[in-house]
């Protein structure tokens, strides 16, 4: 039997677009919609002074520091931008500098990557289930799982990408697309060094249900991945093989073993205390619970719940934060994975309590539009806006600059920039968060600074010290800008 030609293909194809029904179109809108209104609300919280140095002005400054050619050094937290997390997934970021002006751009691509996270759950779900109705459903339990859309407002996370990669991974997985899975687990592995807690489980159950030798090579893979990202590449930029060790329970990991083996209760009481039962139950309620009927698939992301119950960092279980994101394609294509285990009449009946409990959720714990969690908002058109924009227009590009937190989100794209009171007194900078208080070398070559008119506790005191040194450009009812005078002059008072 010949091989088709090309032309033929590319008819065969053309035609099976034809058979595409409304549910797929409808599927694909509901991503593009939420692409869409997330990237407006995103951008319009930035432009409002919404948000920071972290977590967002350090991505920015990092990314356009590569995209002049420099070095990754990240003045806004005092660390190389490797050197934080390994995210090398931001490189293929790097070329949008050199098209796009906009401090904003970041935010546009953190909400398409997200939406796009609902193209593997379509996929798999549709085929799964022999439904593009059902897939299509899937999408937007997808869509409306708190984590998702909680992660798109805060701030920009490179964790972003781990909903599409690892949606992307299972999907590969579950339907042995190996060039697929294969493209997909190396991606999801350069996201952040700690994504190998869910693509070691994926590579057990490929091992357990799918290819032995694809299966070991993942989990193998994985596991050397992070151990090099940390022990070598991380350490390599910062000194310091691993920062976090904080975050482990009862005083790091021989503390955690010798408190499970001798007094096992107290780790109980510790994953039951403050919110962390609630956090699993916001994670976990959305699908109904449904993924009980075959949990394999969404076992895959126990390991990162688990340990994201037992850090001992606050954010970690809330659902607020970035680090629910990865679980989440575990949890909905887990659960379509259980829908296609049982017959097609009661699969109507779950799908749509499936429905019914993210339609619920998304209501109580997500913000969205006409849901009971209230954003506050923030407005590019108000006069603290208007007012910093115009002291903006002073600050050379080119000059290094100290600036009060959420402005320096709108200034990062220099070589040096500083969150203030750092460098005049150091705060959770460089790589030991809990060092603070004194003076950095580089408080020497500021040359502007720019502050709110009112200063209160420790930031006025700082200030007060420095102040002395810089003379008054520019101010109004908001902002003041002050400038380094020359060597040798001093300001008496003001």
């Amino acid at each position: 039997m010949t091989r088709p030609s090309l032309r033929q293909q590319f008819l065969r194809r053309l035609w099976r677009c034809r058979d595409i029904s409304a549910w797929a179109v409808l599927a694909y809108a509901m991503m593009a919609i939420y692409a869409a209104y997330f990237s407006a609300v995103t951008v319009g919280i930035h432009h409002g002074l919404g948000t920071s140095a972290y977590d967002f002005g350090l991505y920015d400054q990092g990314i356009w520091l590569l995209s002049r050619g420099k070095s990754p050094v990240v003045t806004l937290m005092g660390r190389n931008l490797f050197g934080d997390h390994s995210s090398f997934i931001l490189l293929p970021l790097v070329p949008l500098y050199w098209l796009f002006t906009s401090t904003a751009t970041l935010f546009v691509v953190q909400s398409v990557v997200i939406a796009a996270g609902g193209i593997p759950v379509f996929l798999y779900s549709a085929r799964r289930l022999e439904s593009n109705a059902m897939g299509c459903a899937m999408v937007a339990v997808y869509l409306l799982h708190p984590a998702v859309s909680w992660t798109n407002l805060e701030n920009y996370h490179p964790d972003s990408f781990s909903a599409l990669l690892v949606g992307l991974v299972l999907f590969a997985a579950l339907e042995r697309k190996w060039r697929l899975f294969a493209c997909a687990s190396v991606l999801a592995l350069l996201v952040k060094e700690d994504i190998a807690l869910v693509m070691m489980p994926i590579g057990l159950w490929v091992v357990l249900r799918r290819d032995v030798k694809r299966g070991i090579i993942v989990v193998l893979g994985s596991a050397l991945a992070m151990v090099v990202l940390i022990v070598v590449v991380m350490k390599h930029f910062t000194g310091v093989t691993f920062r976090n060790s904080w975050r482990i329970p009862f005083g790091g990991f021989g503390g955690l073993i010798r408190t499970t083996l001798s007094r096992p209760w107290k780790l109980v009481a510790h994953l039951t205390s403050d919110d962390r039962p609630f956090y699993l139950w916001q994670m976990l309620a959305p699908v109904g619970f449904v993924f009980l009927i075959a949990p394999e698939i969404m076992f895959t992301g126990l390991l990162v719940l688990f340990v994201n119950i037992l850090s001992t960092f606050w954010y970690q279980f809330h659902i607020q934060y970035h680090y629910s994101l990865v679980v989440v394609p575990a949890i909905v294509i887990g659960t379509s994975f259980a829908l296609g285990k049982v017959s097609k009449d009661t699969r109507k009946w779950l799908i749509t309590l499936v429905l019914a409990s993210s339609l619920v959720s998304a209501y109580m714990w997500a913000p969205l539009p006409g849901g009971r969690m209230e954003l506050q908002q923030w407005h590019d058109d108000h006069p603290s806006v208007s007012a910093a924009r115009e002291i903006f227009a002073l600050i050379p590009e080119t000059a290094v600059i100290s600036a009060y937190h959420p402005l320096t989100a709108q200034l990062g794209r220099r070589v040096e920039i500083y969150s203030f009171p750092n460098p005049f007194a150091r705060s959770n900078y460089g790589t030991d968060v809990f060092v603070g208080g004194d003076r950095l070398p580089q408080a020497d070559r500021v040359e502007y600074v720019m502050l709110p008119t009112t200063l209160l506790g420790e930031s006025a005191a700082v200030w007060a010290t420095e102040r002395i040194r810089f003379g008054e450009v520019a101010s109004n009812a908001w902002w003041i800008l002050f400038q380094r005078l020359p060597e040798g002059a001093t300001v008496t008072s003001g």
